[in-house]
């Protein structure tokens, strides 16, 4: 049974593949954590909580149960009765009171996992079956309850966790705080792991020694940002990619949060993720409830790469949604970095000429084909054709391209609004905004107010034109600033701070909407490039754009910090034009070919332009890619060199999951004096299996040696070189 109750001791037990999530009923019917980690038997672990060593609990000695509250583990501890470390809940009633008492009141188990309303979340499939556990926790002073939702996946060491708040009293009442998961850590010795970054260097890792006090990384530009991804690892001080324990947390939301590790006065850690409560704030009314969005919690006891893979097991099997699941990606070129604003239909029909002549089946119109949109200043919320560019209309444009064998794609930035164009001079209230207060530009241009469902049904429409005018089949859905004046002239004062997650929900609302209309189309989502590479946008898009910087070189450590927790199926990947756009770098053809073919793979670039040797390459790669893709899609990844720590050369592997077949790929960033050959151990394989390369099908060596001992990588003059190897199980 993945999920037990032990009566008698009044322990709750989840089991999740090979890991153990324990609770307990303690003392003053307080919900305490026992235990997460590796399985354990079925026995009484109450000991755990050290209650013994506490004198002061309430059910026997109430004088001191301020020292009972500060030290108990607390499964979702509220502020103001006596925990002073960070609570997980907050509240503000109607007397201005903000103390709140959740209580054990009532558990249920039942088989699969419920969905989040208006929410992405993970889903329970035939080949991984889910049990759920649901804790109805009570506070009868304020009239509250809150459902604690664990659900455990019975073949992946994850649980995911969230929370519903019902008000079941007579008065309003305004959450300030609702955080999806708590977790407090009997020990202090632990690396805390972030993706962090900006525009064009998005996910670099960084590792920190947990140490006194609150580390956190948050967002509060209403999307999830290039800056911090809601992703954190707890790790042992040891534990590296195949060895050591580790804690993976990921949010499945798309706005502000807050992930944050508080080390306590003795040398504890509370850990907590949730929606960032600066600036939030949800008033309910008598009746009404609210969900906060799903916490993934990953337990690895073999370190980094065995955290990694359980997240992108999960994450491709059970989060990405809709026809291109498990299905190949169609092989596309994007006209953005070979054109930009200055092309029009006959340009387009060059580029696609040319491209479908070397085997690539999408030609994708970027920026630029709407309104009277010649550069970033103008425009957006006018989702109708720019006849000046687009003569003869879009579905005579889509049928050439059709016609060539290709597919079509189409970009939109549906949240956004230009104070240039028909939409603002017709509707400047829907723009989010504080009324009398100068709205900020970015990028020349506001954000529509997506709380709005007047708004959200207006650009529904706009898209269904567009998308019903003609044979379109992929979208490309863009992000290009984040929100200022929060504000919004559809919400009562008492619900304004409401909008920041009211927006969100009205972009799953859309999102959802297009994607039920249009389930043949494959939507990637974009945010100036990786600002929502989250999985909140994964259940909506099978594939975001990872960055917007394209060099090989750059790309190397942005989608090495991506995998962390994101599987390369998702990465948004291009081959581009050189030098590269972003850094200027001058990298070879088949290198950047080789680093894009770990995601999605593509061409950005005017391929009517390029060098003719870089034009006669396409072919080959995209045979290379069709012969891998399933092994990168489906396989396990093994991280074998990390740039953060050597920007010299870096390696990874793609592993069939029955060790059948492996991809091996390694780069050489910077050339070396001197030096004939670099050892490689190789990960994944099956140690009593005998493999061999492909191109020397001859020379055939066991798994164990080739870990174990390694292979030489030589022959590789000069920087920026690539190479792949193909590794074949012998029979």
């Amino acid at each position: 049974m993945p999920i037990s109750y032990n009566e008698s001791a009044r322990i709750f037990k989840l089991r999740a593949k090979d890991t153990d999530y324990i609770l307990k009923v303690a003392p003053g019917e307080y919900l305490a954590h026992v235990y997460f980690g590796k399985k354990v038997p079925d026995e009484d672990l109450t000991y755990l909580l050290r209650l013994d060593e506490n004198p002061f609990t309430p059910e026997t000695n109430n004088r001191d149960k301020a020292c009972y509250m500060d030290t108990l583990p607390f499964e979702y501890p509220c502020f103001g009765l006596g925990d002073y470390r960070e609570p997980a809940f907050k509240i503000l009633d109607e007397e201005g009171m903000s103390a709140c008492d959740l209580r054990y009141k009532s558990y249920r188990i039942y088989k699969g996992k419920p969905k989040l309303k208006g929410l992405p979340a993970t889903f329970e499939t035939e080949e991984s079956g889910c049990e759920t556990l649901e804790i109805t926790m009570e506070d009868k002073h304020a009239g509250l309850e809150a459902a604690l939702i664990y659900t455990a996946f019975d073949r992946l060491d994850v649980i995911t966790r969230s929370v519903i708040v019902r008000n079941i009293g007579e008065k309003p009442c305004t959450l300030t705080r609702v955080y999806s998961a708590c977790v407090d850590f009997d020990t202090n010795e632990f690396d805390m792991i972030t993706l962090n970054g900006s525009w064009a260097r998005e996910r670099a890792v960084e590792r920190c020694r947990l140490h006194h006090g609150k580390q956190s990384v948050d967002s509060m530009r209403g999307e999830s940002s290039h800056q911090n991804n809601p992703f954190v690892a707890l790790c042992e001080h040891k534990a590296d990619e195949e060895s050591g324990e580790v804690y993976g947390f990921n949010f499945v939301y798309s706005g502000n949060f807050i992930a944050q590790a508080e080390v306590t006065q003795h040398k504890k850690t509370r850990f907590l993720m949730g929606i960032n409560d600066m600036d939030f704030s949800w008033r309910l009314e008598s009746g009404e409830e609210f969900t906060a969005p799903e916490a993934v919690m990953v337990h690895s006891d073999a370190g980094l790469g065995k955290m990694s893979r359980t997240f992108h097991d999960l994450y491709r099997n059970n989060l990405i949604r809709g026809e291109y699941k498990d299905k190949r990606r169609p092989i596309l070129i994007n006209n953005w970095e070979a054109t930009y604003f200055n092309f029009n239909t006959e340009k387009l029909i060059d580029i696609a000429k040319e491209a479908s002549k070397l085997g690539i089946e999408m030609l994708v119109m970027d920026d630029g084909w709407f309104g009277h949109r010649d550069s970033d200043n103008s425009s957006l919320g006018d989702w109708f054709v720019y006849e000046k560019k687009i003569s003869g209309g879009l579905k005579s444009l889509v049928d050439e391209v059709n016609k060539l064998g290709m597919k079509f794609g189409i970009w939109f930035e549906p949240e956004m609004i230009s104070p240039d164009s028909e939409l603002y001079k017709a509707h400047p209230e829907w723009a989010i905004q504080v009324a009398g207060r100068e709205l900020t530009l970015c990028r020349e241009q506001y954000v529509l107010d997506y709380s709005r469902q007047d708004v959200r049904d207006y650009v529904f429409s706009m898209m269904k034109n567009i998308l019903d005018s003609a044979n379109i089949e992929y979208i490309k859905w863009d992000m290009n600033r984040q929100l200022t004046e929060v504000g919004s002239n559809a919400l009562p004062a008492n619900r304004q701070r409401e909008l920041w997650h009211r927006y969100v929900l009205g972009v799953y609302e859309l999102m959802d909407r297009v994607t039920s209309a249009y389930p043949h189309i494959l939507l990637e989502n974009c945010s100036g490039g990786g600002a929502r590479f989250d999985p909140g946008m994964l259940y909506y898009s099978p594939q975001i754009w990872c960055s917007d910087d394209t060099d090989a070189v750059e790309r190397l450590k942005i989608q090495y910090g991506t995998s962390m927790c994101y599987p390369c199926s998702a990465m948004g990947a291009h081959v581009s034009d050189c030098p590269n756009h972003t850094v200027g770098r001058t990298t070879p053809f088949a290198t950047r070919g080789h680093v894009a073919m770990v995601g999605t793979f593509g061409y950005e670039l005017d391929v009517t332009k390029i060098p003719q040797q870089d034009r006669d390459a396409i072919p080959g790669q995209i045979e290379e890619f069709n012969k891998y893709n399933k092994l990168v899609r489906t396989g396990d990844q093994y991280r074998i060199g990390n740039m953060f720590e050597d920007n010299t050369w870096d390696s990874w592997m793609f592993v069939a999951k029955d060790k059948s077949e492996a991809l091996f790929e390694f780069i050489q960033v910077l050339g070396r004096p001197n030096e004939r050959s670099r050892r490689i151990k190789l990960k994944g394989l099956d140690p009593d299996r005998y493999y061999f390369e492909e191109s020397q099908p001859e020379i055939k060596l066991s798994g164990a040696a080739l870990m174990n001992c390694g292979i030489n990588i030589g022959g590789m003059w000069g920087d920026y070189q690539s190479k792949i190897m193909h590794f074949i199980a012998a029979e």
